[in-house]
């Protein structure tokens, strides 16, 4: 098993030299009084309302073994596959799921709870349902879906530990009961819709999208959509689905989009100019820049310090202080637990962290990948700016109005 898992890392040819913290997440119990009271910690805490923080991008994973519904292509499950099985493998490792057959639906969700107690009380995660890929007539393409997380699950697993979780669904424009499925979803309590246009293949500028977006600026949804390129999850593999640009649709319809990790890998053809390729990052900038929607488009900072997306583009979003209050803190978990992707050595080979932080956050990070990616963020610095208070003080932007004013 580790072996398939190992050679399928190799075969993505991501890493040259042996990952700072290995391969594989050793899964500690909860942290020690010393590191939950370090100084770090107790730094990336300060002038942070708990209460507000809500985790924006998240996954609920697992393999539908407490008849959840969720299902996961059996591709993934063989070995004969040794890419997308050692990806499933390394999933499943970062939730510390990976040695519970049986029971990894029920683990999974035990072990986000663990996680969040390690946080600070008022501290929630938005759960996010994953939509199958569908065709252009709108019929589910199981073939080409890599998981599916219906959306009854995640509103399940909220509804069932209100302390702990939101949740997000996750609806395919091109369904025929798609606005049907979004009205549904905003009773029973969906704080956003979540896409990766590229896998399910959805177009985000298509006129298909079109009542789709009327339903979400109706009942004021916003819409997290995947931009940039995406290796993470199989699926139709549509990348031209993932520019930017494609999410003026939206924009222009009245939903507020939050576009996900910044657009900070790729890239895709600048419409605007001729179809020149250009990086994906400064399509997102160009949009940001844009007075029409300064109201309406947003973004998360999910996986920026990853090691394919940190540099210069983590370092400029850092930087653009007046985005800052239209940028949202999300782990993209389980990523942080998936141990190779991340490097708190190359963040400071960058000067964008400092040196003594990087021994104490790796430790935190084998006890909790959810708490490592905050107190990481929170200690980024560039050019003596650092990301300000508000983007991690998420819950007022998943709030209707009504609710703005009451505190749970």
């Amino acid at each position: 098993m580790v072996g398939a898992a190992a050679a399928g890392l190799a075969s993505l040819a991501a890493w040259r030299v042996w990952p700072e913290q290995g391969l594989w997440n050793p899964c500690r119990a909860a942290l020690p009084p010393r590191l939950a009271n370090h100084p770090l910690v107790v730094a990336a805490w300060d002038g942070i309302d708990p209460s507000q923080v809500w985790d924006s991008h998240a996954h609920l994973m697992g393999d539908g073994d407490s008849r959840s519904g969720i299902y996961v292509n059996p591709r993934m499950d063989s070995v004969l596959n040794p890419t997308l099985y050692a990806r499933r493998l390394f999933f499943l490792n970062a939730g510390c799921v990976h040695d519970a057959p049986g029971s990894v639906d029920r683990s999974y969700v035990e072990r986000l709870h663990n996680l969040a107690d390690g946080m600070r009380p008022g501290f929630k995660i938005l759960l996010f349902a994953f939509e199958r890929a569908h065709d252009e007539q709108g019929r589910p393409d199981l073939d080409e879906t890599a998981f599916y997380v219906p959306d009854a699950y995640a509103r399940d697993v909220a509804k069932a530990h209100p302390k702990y979780f939101e949740w997000v669904a996750s609806i395919h424009p091109y369904r025929a009961d798609c606005v049907d499925a979004l009205a549904r979803a905003k009773a029973e309590g969906a704080r956003a819709v979540k896409w990766l246009p590229q896998a399910m293949g959805i177009d985000p500028a298509s006129p298909k999208c079109d009542r789709f977006y009327a339903a979400l600026a109706k009942y004021e949804v916003p819409l997290i959509s995947h931009a940039g390129l995406e290796r993470a999850v199989f699926g139709h593999d549509e990348q031209d689905n993932g520019n930017p640009l494609r999410l003026r649709r939206a924009l222009d319809a009245g939903v507020r989009v939050v576009v996900a990790h910044c657009a900070s890998i790729g890239e895709d053809q600048d419409l605007d100019h001729g179809g020149k390729l250009v990086d994906s990052f400064a399509l997102f900038a160009r949009m940001m820049d844009e007075a029409r929607y300064a109201r309406l488009l947003f973004a998360d900072i999910s996986a920026m310090t990853q090691r394919n997306r940190a540099g210069p583009v983590l370092a400029r979003v850092i930087e653009e202080e007046r985005w800052h209050p239209r940028l949202l803190n999300g782990s993209d978990y389980p990523l942080p637990g998936v141990m190779p992707i991340f490097s708190t050595d190359y963040l400071v080979s960058l000067g964008l962290l400092d040196e003594g932080a990087a021994p104490v956050l790796r430790e935190i990070r084998e006890h909790n990948p959810l708490l490592y990616d905050f107190v990481l963020k929170r200690s980024l610095r560039s050019r003596g700016k650092r990301f300000s208070a508000g983007v991690f003080q998420t819950r007022g932007f998943f709030q209707v109005e009504s609710e703005r004013h009451v505190r749970q």
